[in-house]
């Protein structure tokens, strides 16, 4: 399938010592490990991120130092999330200026009940759209924001720099299928997330990517890869032997997993999470590395 926006694009993890304090050496390594995995791309700062537990100040070092050492070896993805459409502005010129190729946010929210309406949310991405970097809609229930399908292909043709979606909601591949037909050409990237937890039905209703953890892309990569060169049956046999992996990342872990797996690898030092989020627990963490040991990705064996 023929898209310049296609492929695994995962998030990268915020390395943290034990200290709380940023793991700026770390973070250069999970790049580097992400990348020698054969991603598409990379993004920064998502939730996935832990973007929720980072100052702003944290925010723009991280932007600069994940720009400037990733060097566009690959394509990298800033999110800018923010309920303040000056803010989310801010950032999208920030990352602009600092090389990011895309950014990526969420409509306007605020706790549970502070949410933008559907016209808000539209003047929020076009004031962003006019920084001039293409923009990636996260379609996810975390934000609480309804995101109908005319609201997003409405985006998608009067804003010129909305070219991408992240749909996240229940029953992905429906509102996929959905988004693509009624948008057309102007859908120019169609990607899932919540760690690939979807693929293969997400495939079948055209998404072109999709965006993981950073866990195991060697390993999702290929199934994308066989899907859209046509091998079907090498796609379903791939993703099949990486489900329960997935499955205990999405339905255990969290975000905590790759960072698990990074320690476990010896690619971070650390996978401290900062307070309120608690570690994982030992059983969990144990079946997550018992889970992925047979797999052999790179992940466990690229800092040794």
């Amino acid at each position: 399938m023929a898209s310049t926006y296609s492929g695994i694009w995962p998030v990268a993890p915020t390395p943290f010592h034990p200290s709380g304090e940023i793991d700026e050496q770390g973070m250069r390594r999970v790049l580097d490990c992400m990348i020698d995995q054969g991603v598409d791309g990379i993004c920064i700062l998502a939730n996935f991120s832990e973007q929720f537990l980072i100052s702003d100040d944290e925010r723009q070092t991280l932007t600069r130092l994940s720009l400037e050492h990733v060097a566009g070896r690959v394509p990298v993805i800033v999110t800018i999330s923010h309920f303040a459409t000056g803010i989310a502005v801010a950032r999208a010129r920030m990352a602009k200026e600092l090389g990011a190729a895309i950014v990526m946010m969420m409509p306007p929210y605020h706790g549970a009940l502070m949410r933008g309406t559907a016209e808000q949310t539209f003047e929020q991405f076009a004031r962003v759209g006019e920084v001039g970097l293409p923009i990636m809609v996260q379609d996810a229930p975390l934000s609480g924001v309804e995101l109908p399908v005319p609201l997003l292909v409405r985006m998608a043709r009067e804003i010129e720099m909305v070219k991408l979606f992240k749909i996240e909601t229940p029953q992905t591949a429906a509102k996929l299928r959905a988004l693509i037909a009624e948008g057309g050409v102007a859908i120019e990237g169609s990607f899932d997330g919540e760690e690939a937890i979807t693929l293969l039905a997400d495939l079948d209703a055209g998404a072109t990517g999709t965006m993981t953890s950073a866990m195991i892309p060697d390993l999702i990569g290929p199934v994308l890869r066989a899907f859209h060169a046509g091998d079907r049956q090498a796609a379903i046999d791939g993703y099949a032997r990486v489900l329960p992996a997935v499955n205990h990342e999405n339905r255990q872990c969290g975000f905590r997993a790759a960072k698990a797996a990074m320690v476990e690898g010896g690619v971070i030092g650390s996978e401290f999470c900062r307070h309120p989020i608690p570690p994982l627990h030992p059983a969990t963490r144990a079946m997550l590395i018992e889970l992925l040991r047979p797999l052999n990705p790179v992940v466990l064996s690229w800092g040794s």
